[in-house]
């Protein structure tokens, strides 16, 4: 397999191509990024730091939810997802925890939020947890969805004008070291997939590399992001439908919807570097997005499609619309488009870094 420093060569080409604002200052984040605290508490504090979940070393082995169904994987095992939550469950807190930690200290600035934040990454980062290369699937899908959410709220301390993290620069080194060595696992991971299996996971993959790109300032990892961006933007056909997504039968529509964050997270994400995205495989992730909307309105063109009926309840969960908040940032959303947005915000994911509503669109609030 080609090593990833190999592919820092292309990025030479970007940066002629794309001039001396990218190359001046290092990759960046979306504007949004650079927001100070939002209105600084001097209150008294009644913020406790919860104990740190134990980082997370073994082999990454885990039982599928969907343990026991058919290749369209689209059959939940009540007892094995069980199984895999217990498993999993101090990745997951890890995960929610620094996410919800990291929106409190954007929103209050208190000084015990960073500092918790920064003690159970830096606990992880220093046991080198979530590292294992004794994997199954879904051991290393858990891998780049823990990368994401973890370096993605990251990105709001590393970038924001407050400059939280001048003071804890060695804490702030481990940390983004941990992140960039797995990246480069999760690049071998998912790298040289024959088409038919690369689907919402290699994009979500993707993203984390994408996120950890920019905190790290990694030319390299962002070049496999968007060359992973291109193989997913170009399984798009004509019809906005995602092939190997619609062979999850009745769960169709809802893993649209899913390939839709990621997808629209790192395109956010390219332009913002300046490379556009958007026109991919003739403006696929914007028809994507227009078949997921009109499919939660009416879901018939897909069973028309697979001959499946479709499960219908993620659809009826605000926060799976968080891809709204990138998407509507990079296309013109119509009147129906942006109604929906903002009848859903705030958007708050902690696999996407929090709070996408305060990134994207800060006023949201005060237009309520």
């Amino acid at each position: 397999m080609t090593s990833i420093r190999t592919l820092a060569t292309p990025a030479l080409l970007a940066l002629a191509l794309f001039g001396p604002a990218v190359q001046a200052g290092g990759l960046v984040p979306p504007q949004g990024y650079y927001a100070g605290i939002e209105k600084p508490k001097t209150s008294p504090n009644d913020f406790t730091c919860e104990a740190v979940p134990k980082p997370y070393t073994g082999a990454l082995q885990f039982r599928s939810k969907y343990e026991g169904s058919d290749k369209a994987r689209a059959t939940l095992n009540k007892a094995s997802e069980q199984a895999f939550r217990d498993s999993t469950a101090s990745i997951t807190t890890l995960e929610r925890g620094v996410s919800k930690q990291v929106m409190q200290y954007m929103r209050d600035g208190r000084p015990q939020q960073l500092d918790c934040t920064l003690q159970w990454l830096g606990t992880w980062a220093q046991a080198d947890a979530l590292m294992s290369t004794d994997y199954n699937h879904t051991g290393k899908s858990m891998r780049k969805w823990a990368l994401g959410s973890l370096s993605s709220a990251y990105l709001r301390l590393k970038f924001s004008n407050a400059q939280p993290l001048a003071a804890h620069q060695a804490q702030a080194e481990q940390i983004e070291k941990w992140f960039a060595r797995l990246a480069e696992q999760t690049v071998k991971d998912w790298s040289d997939l024959p088409l038919e299996k690369i689907n919402n996971h290699s994009y979500w993959a993707a993203w984390s590399v994408m996120a950890t790109a920019v905190a790290t300032d990694r030319r390299d990892l962002f070049d496999w992001a968007v060359k992973e961006y291109r193989v997913g933007a170009n399984q798009v056909d004509a019809q906005g439908f995602l092939p190997n997504e619609m062979k999850r039968k009745q769960r169709a529509l809802a893993y649209h919807n899913y390939a839709l964050p990621p997808l629209s997270m790192i395109a956010s994400f390219a332009q913002a570097n300046g490379v556009d995205l958007r026109p991919e495989n003739n403006g696929a992730l914007k028809r994507l997005g227009e078949r997921v909307l009109s499919g939660a309105r009416d879901p018939s063109a897909f069973k028309a499609r697979n001959g499946q009926k479709q499960d219908m309840d993620d659809l009826k969960i605000d926060s799976k619309y968080a891809w709204l908040e990138p998407w509507c940032s990079l296309y013109q959303c119509d009147a129906d488009a942006l109604k929906r947005k903002q009848a859903m915000q705030p958007f708050k994911s902690f696999r996407l870094g929090g709070d996408l509503t305060r990134v994207y669109d800060p006023q949201a609030e005060q237009k309520k």
